[in-house]
């Protein structure tokens, strides 16, 4: 186990989730319902900072740029990725050394150049080294709005978790070699899901911070389950969701809902009549979680509790969702979750038309 501590990227967590969309106005309004602040704009392009805690997402509308082309391509998305990294020039040597890709950023004025490689579905993954207050890459290349709160709590929304990416059929090896060759993550997970019609695979990647989740997503059906659906609809590989995690999720989901995000469909009623059987002595109100459709995992045998609370909203950005969790001691996945999250969504799918029952 002791390579699994090897950071030669010197990978530090999540920078910035990247967004676009061919359409303007459809994400901010998401952002601001998700508790989401606008506290700075680019100096020179058309780009904003939305933050909330520890969580930057940038809303690029800059034309003819990396993140114009790819939501021309993909339509509303998250179009790329950053990293913190100890030395940028150092980790981006050593990517482009084991075969990355580069992509060239345009740069204005007294700007920085965020060196970044091809990562999943050609979104931008930048490796960022500037991220103290002060002299972060907001300082140098935005302008913070004057008497704005520059970490707003929002809704409680605290740091990025993981990003899940979906990709075809016989690729998951490729990106869990793209990012065990590059960053040297593990899997420290591996599902195989199956509902009554579909199924799934699913490998889940961590840095070697601990700090950085991946967990990859690969059709296991010959069908139309809900990885092939996503990939038509997405028109190729890319991120299917992002993880935001909180202290206190039935506060924070409480705002959410009174803001207006759509909630996944709740799974049924016999999945809280098995919780005690599954988590025995898990010490969480039952009826606090049903009552808001939140899903319980980890492990608990009354004594040592290690808990997971997650829950999703419905697709937001074309087939893209969000999912907020709060984490008790349980470093997992919702692995216990997944086939009450799958057979769920396997149930909008045939709701919709795009699977046929037998």
């Amino acid at each position: 186990m002791a390579d699994l501590f090897d950071n030669p990227m010197g990978l530090m967590g999540f920078e910035f989730v990247e967004f676009a969309s061919p359409v303007p106005g459809v994400l901010e309004p998401i952002f601001e319902k998700m508790g989401f602040s606008l506290v700075a704009k680019h100096r020179s392009k058309d780009v904003d900072l939305y933050r909330q805690g520890q969580i930057n997402f940038i809303v690029n509308r800059e034309p003819r740029s990396e993140a114009y082309y790819f939501a021309k391509e993909h339509g509303p998305s998250a179009c790329g990725m950053a990293f913190r990294v100890k030395n940028s020039k150092t980790a981006y040597a050593r990517a482009l050394e084991l075969g990355a890709q580069p992509i060239e950023m345009a740069t204005g004025p007294m700007e920085l150049r965020l060196p970044a490689i091809k990562g999943i579905g050609g979104a931008s993954l930048y490796l960022i080294d500037r991220f103290e207050d002060g002299q972060s890459i907001y300082d140098i290349d935005f302008e913070f709005l004057e008497g704005v709160d520059r970490h707003p709590v929002g809704h409680g929304l605290q740091i990025i978790d993981h990003l899940t990416h979906n990709v075809h059929r016989g690729r998951m090896t490729y990106w869990a070699n793209f990012y065990e060759r590059l960053f040297n993550f593990r899997e420290i997970r591996y599902f195989d899901i199956k509902g009554e019609y579909t199924g799934l695979t699913s490998k889940a990647m961590t840095a070697p911070d601990g700090k950085i989740r991946i967990p990859l997503n690969e059709e296991a059906s010959n069908t139309v389950g809900q990885i092939e659906e996503f990939l038509m609809k997405f028109n190729g590989e890319g991120i299917q969701h992002i993880a935001l995690m909180t202290d206190d999720l039935i506060t924070t989901l409480d705002k959410i809902k009174a803001a207006g995000i759509p909630l996944m469909t709740a799974p049924p009623a016999t999945y809280y009549e098995m919780l005690e059987d599954r988590l025995p002595g898990h010490g969480e109100d039952v009826q606090a979680l049903q009552s808001r459709a939140i899903l319980l995992d980890g492990a608990s045998d009354g004594k040592d509790r290690r808990l997971l609370l997650q829950i999703f909203s419905e697709t937001l950005l074309g087939p893209v969702f969000f999912e907020f969790i709060q984490r008790k001691g349980d470093d997992g996945f919702g692995e216990g979750n997944f086939k009450a999250l799958f057979e769920s969504l396997e149930r909008d799918q045939l709701r919709r038309g795009v699977l046929q029952a037998a």
